[in-house]
Parts: structure tokens; sequence; C-alpha cells
């Protein structure tokens, strides 16, 4: 079986190549189809976002699209940056302006009020582009003070999942994965395809 992710994000694509190996699924990024256009996020949801982005994918590459919504949700930012997590700090952000825009937002907060989550939506279309199948999952957390790790990539190197003394970006990326946001929603999807 053959899924167009709906992500140009190497980095995402080898992410769910790693947790979905075994099942016999071939997964396209959209480096596969160049004329794809942007996609416009004008969801106010995760999954609001993730359905837009795997319908007209699959609408536009006439195969099964797989896209994903995922973000950070900081208690002291009253749940921002939320489904602006990866456009955080502008039109031209980055991973490393996310993250400082991010910190300069908590200086001054205490560690007992950095609570956080990173959640994610996952949305399989249809060829046809109609919503088969939304898996979703979270993980707790906290904010850290300063960046740690050089694994992961996003907000990992200041998020420090409940229980951990580590960052993810401190983490090996099996370590991750089993406890990730992302990869609690995959578990679901691979659940999902295994049945199909």
């Amino acid at each position: 079986m053959e899924i167009v992710v709906a992500t140009r994000n190497r980095k995402k694509l080898n992410e769910l190549n790693r947790m979905l190996g075994g099942l016999g699924v071939t997964l396209l990024g959209l480096d596969s189809f160049p004329e794809f256009p942007e996609v416009e996020e004008t969801g106010s949801t995760f999954e609001e976002n993730a359905k837009l982005k795997a319908g007209q994918a699959a609408l536009f590459t006439g195969r099964y699209a797989l896209a994903d919504d995922s973000g950070l949700e900081v208690d002291a930012l009253g749940g921002a940056p939320g489904v602006y997590s990866a456009r955080y700090a502008g039109p031209d952000a980055n991973d490393r302006k996310n993250l400082q825009l991010l910190l300069q937002e908590l200086a001054g907060v205490s560690e007992e009020r950095r609570g956080a989550r990173f959640r994610a939506v996952l949305v399989l279309s249809d060829a046809s582009g109609q919503s088969a199948a939304v898996f979703d999952g979270k993980v707790e957390g906290r904010i850290g003070f300063e960046p740690r790790g050089d694994n992961g990539f996003g907000y990992d190197p200041v998020f420090f999942p409940e229980g951990h003394d580590r960052t993810f970006a401190q983490m090996a990326a099996l370590e991750k994965d089993s406890m990730s946001h992302r990869g609690r929603a995959l578990e679901k999807l691979k659940e999902y395809l295994a049945a199909k």
C-alpha cells in the first residue's frame, strides 16, 4: 500500500518510516510531487488542519494520504503556540527562532508553572479526499529554561516529558518514539493499518 504523507519535512518522514516499518506500507513525501501546492492551514484545531492537508494531498495524488498536525501547548501561555507551533515566530519562522521566542515568552515563569504537552492528530484520507480515520496522541511534560540535546527537531530541546530529567532532544530516536505524541497516534494508526 502506498500512502502519501502531506509533508516536505524529511525528519518527520524519516520518523514515520521508522515507526511504521514492517507494515508493508510505502510512504511518499511531498518531495515526490513537487507541483503540489502549499496547503494553507486555516483550521483552528490540529484535527481541522490535518484533515485539510490529507484531503488535498489525496485529491491531488489520487492515493491514500496521511497528514498530521501537531504542536506544543504551554499552560502559562494559555495553550500557545498550539496550532501555530511551526510558525510561532512569524512568516520567516524556523526551529531556532520559534525556540527563542518561546523561551523569551516564558522568561521569569517558575518551573512549577511551565507545564506543557505535545499533541498530535493524524488523519488518513482515502483517494477521493474523504477522511477515513483520525488518530490522536499527547505527552505531558514541562518546558526547560534552556535548550539541551542535539536530537529531534522543533521544541524537542526544551521539552522534558513527565517523569524524565532529559529533554526529547537528549533521547535516542527509539526512546523518544516510544513515548512521543506522534508515536502514540502512530500506534493507533498501525493497529488500524494492520487490521486492513
